[in-house]
């Protein structure tokens, strides 16, 4: 009868707050078991209606489970309403009943937080959450709780938890219902979703957010799952991008320095994404825009390498400035994806650097700048990836830092006076350190804004220049040429606002600076600043950039004469 009375007396408030046209406050007043009063605001005269609903679910949750409307009535914008708490319930005991402990323990339950506690309904109703959602993440998605064998004496209750697990489901394949090319068997070890496996909840939504992290492949469509016969068949409809890039350009110019020769000059770009279908990306880039100065890079992954859940990968590059030094950098990677959005690297590294021309240092006093070295480190690098979209991100964030120590040799060039290595300790420990973070934000269907920040040092006693980190040009700070800095410690950012008039296709205004030290070739702190505008234009086939910048530094003045124009046109396949 009483909470038939509460019914009528719920119809009767709404017919007088529908007959107001503004109610700006609702008073309360509760009286009972609990003593209470005070004023609620509400923003919404429309929505007080919910607001004395969601007062008496409180009420409810903190253990008044007959806490009820008794009084109300509407003095010009306020509503005033009188509830009696009724008797304030306590657990006497909640058992575990007949749930296995293992899932009890993974759910968090512990029966001292009900013995003799208020009854606090959001408390049993996340147990219930937790208990199967350890059920569903283990072989069990259609399991079942519910509360058993209750009682109540007085104002307390007592009962049990009662599981009906429902029949045990294993993986059995996973099935590629787009286009793509990818292969079924590597993309469900990348997935770990392994036929014959108890099923998991957890590892299809993971699913969906490490594919999200594949730059190759696409969502069509929402993935679907299939349950007979005690299996479970994963619908994946995925389908390729054209991510693979190639292009170049070459030039042959007449030969100032060798007469009767041409110089062939240029740049020649090839990245290559999931090849066979197997995960395995390749890459290489070559530049050449002088006579004496070039620059190679060449990287290639091979994930899960022998059918476990280690990526290996190897990279080189090398560097030939001008006729001064050649440095050369050779890589190999081990890694291991932790969680759907986090990766974990372990790499050993080995650098060296070699003078081409000792003629300038045959009257050097002390150790050069510049000097012959190797330095074999080993470091590991975490990556944290949380973007909508891998290769086109509206929002979202990516970053990762990586850190590296080892033994660095300085060698003993003939071309030098012996004397400028006395004194000097030979082998040293070095280390470094760098970071990057960059953040998408989207703010309307047109408007976006990218954010980054960039960071990084090194240590030792004998620094050298062809050691130093390399900064400037598209990728870094815009507005100065390719590697233009060197530094040992840096930290600059950039933010570009972005106006997108197409999905992938956007105007850009951008604002980059940043402070760099340089105390191998002893100069002053530098603060360079750039600014400027552009476009991104996607064509059928691939990427049109345009940025104008503008820059100023230590070396280069602020003036439209010294402007630069980064350009290029990426055809993608």
């Amino acid at each position: 009868m009483k909470y038939i009375s509460g019914l009528l007396l719920y119809f009767y408030l709404i017919h007088l707050c529908q007959a107001q046209e503004k109610i700006n406050y609702v008073a309360y007043q509760v009286q009972g078991t609990a003593q209470l009063h005070g004023v609620i605001s509400i923003q919404n005269s429309k929505n007080h209606i919910s607001e004395v609903q969601t007062f008496l679910s409180k009420l409810h949750a903190e253990g008044y489970l007959t806490a009820s409307l008794i009084y109300d009535q509407i003095k010009s914008d306020t509503l005033h309403i009188k509830v009696n708490s009724g008797e304030k319930f306590t657990w006497i005991s909640l058992k575990k009943g007949n749930i296995p402990d293992q899932i009890l323990s993974k759910a968090g339950y512990d029966s001292r937080s009900f013995d003799n506690k208020n009854i606090q309904y959001p408390a049993v109703a996340r147990l219930f959450e937790n208990i199967l959602t350890v059920a569903e993440n283990n072989g069990f998605p259609f399991a079942s709780i519910k509360l058993d064998s209750l009682e109540r004496e007085n104002s307390a209750f007592k009962g049990s938890l009662n599981l009906d697990l429902g029949p045990k489901i294993t993986f059995d394949t996973l099935k590629i219902t787009g286009n793509s090319k990818t292969k079924s068997k590597y993309l469900a070890n990348y997935l770990q979703i392994v036929p014959g496996e108890a099923f998991s909840q957890a590892k299809v939504n993971q699913a969906v957010r490490q594919v999200r992290n594949l730059p190759y492949v696409r969502w069509t469509a929402e993935p679907e799952i299939s349950f007979q016969n005690q299996e479970a068949t994963v619908y994946l409809p995925i389908s390729d991008r054209k991510v693979n890039t190639i292009d170049g350009i070459v030039g042959f110019l007449p030969n100032e320095i060798e007469e009767n020769k041409l110089l062939v000059t240029g740049q020649f770009d090839l990245s290559l994404y999931n090849v066979g279908g197997r995960g395995r990306n390749y890459t290489l880039n070559w530049q050449r825009l002088s006579q004496y100065t070039q620059n190679l890079k060449i990287s290639a992954l091979e994930p899960m390498i022998l059918g476990s859940n280690i990526d290996m990968g190897a990279s080189f590059s090398l560097l030939k400035e001008d006729t001064t030094f050649l440095n050369r950098d050779f890589r190999v990677d081990f890694g291991y994806r932790i969680a759907s959005d986090h990766y974990l690297n372990f790499f050993s590294r080995r650098q060296s650097g070699d003078l081409l021309a000792t003629f300038a240092f045959q009257n050097s006093e002390s150790l050069p700048e510049l000097a012959d070295f190797r330095f074999n480190n080993y470091g590991i690098r975490y990556q944290l990836t949380l973007l909508d979209d891998i290769f086109f991100p509206r929002r979202g964030l990516i970053g990762q830092v990586e850190f590296a120590i080892g033994n660095k040799n300085i060698l003993e060039n003939t071309g030098l006076p012996p004397r400028v290595y006395e004194g000097i300790d030979l082998r040293t420990i070095q280390y470094y350190v760098k970071g990057d973070i960059e953040k998408h934000f989207y703010l309307r269907s047109q408007w976006g804004v990218m954010m980054s920040l960039s960071s990084g040092m090194m240590e030792n006693k004998n620094l050298l220049v062809n050691d130093l980190y390399r900064i400037g040009g598209l990728r870094s700070l815009r507005g100065f040429n390719e590697n233009y800095f060197f530094a040992n410690k840096y930290v600059y950012f950039n933010i570009e606002p972005r106006f997108y008039f197409d999905t992938y296709s956007y105007f850009m205004i951008f604002a980059n600076g940043g402070r760099l030290e340089n105390r191998v070739q002893r100069l002053d702190t530098d603060f360079p600043l750039a600014t400027g505008l552009g476009f991104s234009l996607e064509t059928g086939n691939g990427i049109f950039n345009f940025i104008y910048a503008i820059g100023r530094a230590n070396g280069q003045d602020f003036s439209l004469n010294l402007s630069k124009i980064h350009f290029g046109y990426t055809g993608r396949f």
